[in-house]
């Protein structure tokens, strides 16, 4: 956090009234973020910060590059740390946590910010939070947040924040997610399978071991299997497009052909799909790829017989290991 902007006069007088000369002088938002680094402020700063983000241009620069910022958020993180386990988190708690995730979030976003908050390992500091099991509204809450940060950044393709995120636990948090998370939060973190995936970087990483794809394969299954009973077409969309782009590697596709779902080679899913045509044509292509695929390579057999999969390849697999 070089080069930052305010002058320390202009910092010295934040931890002053709102009524001072200079402070007149600063637009809302530059106010409310100097507002942050005080401890008396800071709970109504990020209220108001979080509610008017996509109205104030240029934010994410502004919390990024002011003194003591990101400090303050990262603060108001790790304070709740040891709330989590055992979970006694209030709601209050987990409101003010996160509107501090909501303001990672566009700094997240935003293209002059992403790498340095890339860069900076800020994404680890929210992994406590997905590793919570507790489905109380306050966890849900606020693993459905700080889902929102790290689907900010894979929402524009970037093969190098795929890279990072492959380097850390995302794809075994975000598995557990869509296994115990509300729909919302399933959604969330099975779009950002979704990206990893697309990319071609991350689709060899699931793929290059027997493991991974049959934690993965066995999660999606068991969430299509629970869509038969209340459906989501949005949710159902992003797991169809999960299967697709797995059948563009050659021995994924020739163990979706044991695998994938029955549900999605009937006609279970017509009435959830039939208000949108793309998810229909994926699910196509994703039968007619099953159908025409090529005989897996040489050593895939080896590769499932090693994973202890035998029978139904995605049943029965408790590794989540990447």
């Amino acid at each position: 956090m070089a080069n930052l902007p305010p002058p320390p006069t202009t910092l010295a007088s934040s931890s002053g009234a709102s009524s001072s000369n200079n402070d007149r002088r600063l637009s809302p938002a530059e106010q409310l973020v100097l507002d942050i680094c005080d401890p008396k402020l800071r709970e109504n700063a990020l209220v108001e910060l979080s509610k008017r983000r996509d109205i104030f241009q240029d934010l994410a620069p502004l919390l990024w590059h002011s003194f003591g910022t990101i400090a303050a958020l990262l603060q108001e993180i790790t304070s709740v740390y040891s709330l989590l386990t055992p979970p006694k988190m209030t709601s209050d708690q987990s409101n003010r946590v996160c509107n501090a995730l909501a303001l990672l979030q566009c700094v997240a976003a935003h293209p002059e910010t992403r790498m340095l908050f890339l860069n900076a390992q800020m994404p680890l500091y929210l992994y406590a939070f997905l590793n919570t099991s507790s489905k109380s509204r306050p966890f849900e809450y606020l693993r459905l947040t700080s889902l929102g940060v790290i689907g900010a950044l894979v929402k524009v393709d970037d093969t190098e924040v795929i890279k990072f995120l492959l380097k850390t636990e995302i794809v075994p948090l975000c598995l557990r997610t869509m296994e115990i998370g509300s729909e919302l939060s399933k959604t969330v973190a099975t779009f950002i399978v979704q990206k990893v995936l697309l990319d071609d970087v991350g689709l060899e990483y699931m793929c290059i071991k027997a493991d991974r794809f049959f934690a993965l394969g066995r999660v999606l299954e068991n969430m299509v299997t629970s869509l038969a009973e209340g459906p989501s077409p949005r949710l159902l969309r992003h797991i169809i497009r999960c299967y697709l782009r797995l059948t563009d590697n050659p021995k994924a596709c020739e163990a979706l052909r044991n695998c994938l779902p029955d549900l999605l080679r009937d006609a279970s899913f017509s009435s959830c799909l039939y208000d949108d045509p793309s998810a229909r044509q994926w699910l196509q292509q994703l039968l007619h790829n099953i159908r025409v695929g090529s005989p897996a390579p040489r050593g895939f057999e080896q590769m499932r017989r090693l994973s202890g999969t035998e029978g139904s390849l995605c049943l029965n697999l408790g590794c989540l290991s990447t």
